[in-house]
């Protein structure tokens, strides 16, 4: 969120780069490095680069000696870092990003991939062994390493088809002409295309017809991603990066599966945490709820609606004067939100909060946190030694150093004394923003407390209080972190808040809006080092604290700089709309942040009635489902309208249908990385024809979501690879032909989805008001055979909340020769019976079917229309058994 009068200027995209001098430098004129004493042992190589002519000084001076150790860790990954042996440089800390362990009984001579290199100049290649194919080259482009200045260039195949490099809103595949990703935290309201946002993930993955590999430059430096086609150069990829070292994983990914490299990359990052069960439900929140009531109305109009709540939301309205850990007595008294709270509760629904980085700078005024944050010494200090100050939300501000060996506790108690669910708000989860750190005060901020004032920080309330007796729901029916960190040498002689390389930062100087560059960390770093950690940080305290709260339950921490995330305030536009389909696929698909969605209806901006509808459709498929907006733009609540009410609840029926299917997905995701969203040339590798689609997806591996993306449009045009498909709401099979196909009279509160053939899908047999209650309906069995009569599925359940469950059932279902197999562990009582087994395509009726060879006694129905196959079967989902069909 930002002051709603505020937009923060677009800084126009550099074309040209330029030296400390003022004058464009060709850094390709640098001489790069000679490679020497090269010595390799196993899976290892070690060698020294020696600048190979008179050093260009581009921007800053040449380091003379570097150190270059490639390993291959693994036969599908190849670690290349380059280092300077002379000094310490800046490092992003084993205690924020664990690195991968090395399989030291890995060989060269059977990895997938191979390093090679060229001695003088020194430039290296990294390449496919099965086909020598090179993947990753140097070649042609010296190395440049200063202090303030890395540069590393690729060459990359004509219209290369490129994934990631975010946060972005870009299309899918991004553009190879000029295009500059910028990676640098910003508060970027409106999210705007070709600008840097609120997170940073130096991870790509590219696609060919021969395979699918990956590349991430571990660095949470500043820095400028060019991607850019030449008539001299042909396609390349270039990193600026303005500190640190030069720190590359290179993933073979594979020559079948684009799914594989996903896999990989998780290894490196680690795989995501699973969350709630009941985190997949529908969630509801706006900026500007001014009131207990205002909140209680919400809540129960949702159930008069008959559209299921899961979990409602309060912004920072809640707090008095903005400020954290605080209630305001008048607007929201603790008597009436801990009535809230136990209505919700009592309801099987759950609430969370807003809980902001910045704290008031309110020295004497008896505010709890900061007197408390401040005997703690845990803020974040200037370079002077004083606390840093910024102006945000509550006025002057602090912010937590997350870094500070203290910071935990601190965090942890605010958290216990406040979220206490005895005596204060019972929160079901956190929700942490601003967490750039952003900032309103514009740089040079020499005088936060005048900034603060004239943007009227905190802003006062515009509404009168309401009764504190009023009727609410009167209609209603019923551990420490220990940081070892290197420190940064304070005498370098670095220009950290003016770098002589200036990425191209969309809020112009780095410092801009948000922390210093030149504010140190309890350990000595520097901001301008780990500013794009912030967010991170914050999360991996906020899941600790909210840990103490519940031991042994996940955590729910959705945060706007990192994961689990909502994409930022967007705003209520169509173009929103359809690049939110590119935001959830880049987080899910590629940076393994599957817990994710873009403000439904959109944020910012009066939303309408069609877009809004549209969207209640869209955003029921994407993995975070929650409807938010700001306090200057109308109310956008699904049951506002009768046709978004509508949408809503058809969408709704079918995500909650879908929830076991989507849960085993997350499941799978956090065993070993498999993307929870897939792009469909995930699915179809081969079709040339799939790489750019980034207004269709599959949810989970197996549902093809085609939503229609113009306004005022009841068509949409679908594209069906040469595969079979199956209607989701008829289970007609629909054959496809590696060709786009105009679906028309897709009404309002429709939205096209189809079963990709091959799978076996879990379903509740319909959905219900919230999930708790969906766990008592009963499931079936949806088989969709592929174009040689087969197919496959999986299920996972478990308690749906615990970190360890005491017990799981993992079923694993396969269908072949007329034949459905179901096998696992049934450990964890399902508790509900499975209703029936629906086989489509199905080329006849059916008298006679047998479950575990003994004839099933209800007759099978048939429908030729749709050729379906109902079998009712009726009985727990507690061991396997076997259903012949046909």
């Amino acid at each position: 969120m930002r002051p709603y009068a505020h937009i923060a200027a677009v800084v126009t995209t550099l074309v040209s780069v330029w030296n400390a001098r003022g004058q464009p430098y060709d850094v390709n004129t640098c001489p790069g490095y000679t490679a020497s004493n090269v010595v390799t042992s196993g899976p290892t190589l070690v060698a020294n680069l020696t600048l190979a002519g008179a050093a260009c000084n581009a921007y800053g001076p040449d380091i003379e000696q570097l150190f270059l150790e490639v390993t291959y860790e693994t036969e599908s990954r190849i670690h290349v870092k380059i280092s300077d042996p002379a000094h310490s440089r800046y490092e992003v800390p084993e205690s924020v990003l664990p690195r991968p362990q090395a399989d030291p009984s890995t060989s060269p001579e059977t990895a997938a991939i191979r390093f090679n290199y060229t001695s003088s100049p020194f430039t290296f290649t990294i390449y496919r062994a099965s086909t020598s194919e090179v993947l990753f080259s140097t070649a042609s482009y010296p190395l440049v390493y200063e202090p303030q200045y890395l540069r590393v260039k690729t060459s990359l195949p004509p219209n290369a088809n490129i994934y990631g490099l975010g946060e972005h809103t870009e299309d899918f595949r991004l553009p190879t002409d000029d295009l500059v990703r910028t990676l640098w935290s910003r508060d970027a309201y409106g999210v705007p295309n070709g600008t840097n946002l609120y997170g940073n993930h130096p991870i790509y993955f590219e696609h060919r017809v021969t395979g699918t590999h990956g590349v991430f430059l571990l660095s949470s430096n500043g820095m400028d991603i060019k991607i850019n086609t030449t008539t001299e150069e042909g396609t390349t990829l270039e990193y600026n990066v303005i500190g640190g070292v030069l720190d590359l994983y290179f993933l073979a990914g594979s020559e079948t599966d684009p799914t594989e490299v996903a896999r990989q990359y998780a290894e490196v990052v680690g795989t995501p945490a699973e969350v709630p069960y009941w985190a997949f439900g529908l969630h509801q929140c706006r900026f500007g709820y001014t009131d207990f009531v205002d909140i209680a109305d919400v809540i129960q109009n949702y159930s008069l609606a008959g559209i299921p709540l899961e979990t409602m939301w309060t912004d920072i309205d809640y707090m008095y004067n903005r400020r954290i850990f605080t209630l305001d007595p008048d607007y929201f008294p603790l008597t009436r939100m801990r009535q809230i709270i136990d209505y919700l509760h009592s309801h099987d629904q759950h609430y969370i909060l807003m809980t902001d980085p910045a704290v008031a700078y309110a020295p004497g005024e008896g505010y709890g946190t900061y007197d408390r944050g401040t005997a703690a010494d845990v803020w974040l200090k200037a370079a002077n030694g004083s606390f840093f100050l910024g102006a945000v939300w509550p006025g002057v501000t602090v912010f937590p150093d997350w870094f500070n060996p203290g910071v935990q506790d601190f965090w942890t108690n605010e958290f216990r004394l406040f979220y206490n669910p005895i005596n204060g708000l019972d929160i079901d989860g956190a929700w942490i923003d601003m967490n750039e750190p952003s900032s309103f005060c514009t740089y040079p901020c020499t005088d936060p407390f005048q900034q603060a004032a004239e943007q009227d920080l905190p802003p006062p309330r515009t509404t009168i209080p309401p009764d504190p007796n009023a009727p609410i729901f009167v209609n209603s029916t019923d551990s420490n972190v220990v940081l070892s960190l290197q420190k940064r040498q304070s005498d370098s002689g670095e220009d950290v808040l003016n770098p002589p390389y200036a990425i191209d930062n969309a809020a112009g100087a780095l410092s801009n809006r948000t922390s210093y560059t030149n504010a140190v960390h309890a350990n000595g770093l520097l901001d301008y080092d780990t500013h794009n950690l912030f967010g991170t940080m914050m999360s991996t305290v906020t899941h600790y604290a909210m840990l103490a709260r519940r031991p042994g339950l996940r955590t729910l921490v959705v945060t706007r700089s990192t994961s689990p995330k909502w994409l930022g305030d967007n705003m209520a536009d169509w173009e929103h709309y359809r690049n939110s389909i590119s935001g959830i696929l880049s987080m899910a698909s590629v940076f393994h942040v599957p817990m994710v969605g873009a403000d439904i209806c959109g944020y910012a901006g009066d939303t309408t009635e069609t877009l809004c509808a549209r969207w209640a459709m869209l955003g029921a498929f994407y993995p975070f489902m929650r409807d938010h907006n700001d306090d200057t733009s109308i109310s956008q609540e699904f049951y506002r309208w009768p046709t978004v009410a509508q949408a809503a609840k058809n969408a709704l029926d079918m995500r909650y249908r879908l929830m076991d299917y989507i849960y085993t997905a997350f499941h799978q995701a956090s065993v070993d990385g498999t993307p929870v969203l897939n792009p469909l040339w995930y699915k179809y590798p081969q079709d040339q024809s799939t790489f750019a689609i980034d207004l269709q997806f599959f949810f989970g591996p197996s549902i093809l979501v085609s939503p229609v993306t113009e306004e005022n449009a009841t068509s949409v045009s679908v594209y069906f690879p040469n595969d079979i498909f199956y209607d989701f709401a008829t289970l007609a099979p629909v054959q496809g032909s590696g060709e786009f196909v105009e679906m028309t009279d897709v009404n309002l509160t429709s939205i096209p989805v189809h079963i990709r053939g091959g799978a076996i899908l879990p379903l509740r047999s319909q959905g219900a008001m919230t999930t708790t209650a969906l766990r008592q309906q009963p499931l079936e069995l949806v088989i969709a055979p592929n174009a040689t009569g087969e197919a496959t599925g999986s299920l996972y359940m478990d308690d749906g909340v615990s970190i360890t469950p005491a017990s799981t059932t993992q079923v694993e279902m396969t269908y072949r020769a007329g034949v459905l197999t179901v096998t696992g562990s049934f450990d964890y009582p399902v508790g509900v019976n499975l209703s029936r087994v629906l086989l489509l395509n199905a080329d006849e009726a059916t008298e006679s079917v047998q479950l575990n060879g003994q004839e099933v006694a209800t007759i099978p129905t048939y429908d030729s229309t749709t050729k379906v196959l109902s079998v009712t079967i009726d009985r727990l989902l507690d061991e396997g058994f076997s259903l012949r069909l046909q």
